[in-house]
């Protein structure tokens, strides 16, 4: 059973302002599903519960079971745009997932073993917060963890310095990008120093 799906309505009314009218009246996110060896669909589903799904943080690196009108077939999350001040979706992207064949999907990066760094005296700062990568679909992770507790002060964490799951590949790393992930520095201000200020 998937925890993941969608139910959604084919719409034939299409343009800024019919998008415009589905949000407004009838409380409907539009979106389109592309890829695969289909056309593009155009559809709209209740805002309610794309928010729902979108309350769970593994929903946007997994595959999502999409009902449109009764029929069924899985996508990934391709892209959101939101409101810019109130944060709600306003349009969604799905891409078809196609067994066998390679997607590209945008995966959380969870943090572990900060305390280590920290109890050094270190300051850990987050550079990303997700990465894209390229899998097929059953290989295709919830999110990517990324081992501070051996970091040292100083030290940059790269793509290159994570293990990616079996059968999964960045794609940054690729095409020769390899981003930085997470720095551990020295506090911009010694403790000392402060305390030194305090007495004078």
């Amino acid at each position: 059973m998937n925890d993941f799906t969608l139910n959604a309505e084919v719409r034939s009314d299409l343009g800024k302002g019919a998008s415009r009218r589905l949000r407004r009246i009838a409380s409907l996110v539009p979106a389109v599903v592309y890829g695969g060896e289909k056309a593009p669909e155009s559809i709209s589903m209740l805002a309610k519960e794309v928010t729902k799904l979108l309350e769970n943080e593994a929903a946007y690196s997994h595959i999502i079971e999409l009902n449109i009108g009764g029929t069924k077939q899985n996508v990934i999350i391709k892209a959101l745009q939101r409101h810019p001040a109130k944060g709600h979706v306003m349009h969604a992207d799905f891409v078809r997932v196609v067994a066998g064949q390679k997607l590209t999907a945008i995966v959380p990066v969870h943090f572990v073993g900060e305390e280590a760094p920290v109890k050094k005296g270190g300051e850990v700062s987050h550079v990303t917060s997700e990465i894209e990568v390229t899998c097929l679909p059953k290989d295709l992770p919830e999110f990517i963890e990324v081992d501070l507790s051996k970091a040292e002060i100083g030290s940059i964490i790269h793509l290159s310095d994570l293990k990616a799951p079996k059968g999964v590949e960045f794609v940054a790393l690729a095409h020769g990008d390899d981003k930085a992930v997470a720095n551990v520095h020295a506090p911009r201000v010694a403790p000392e120093a402060t305390e030194e200020g305090a007495a004078e």
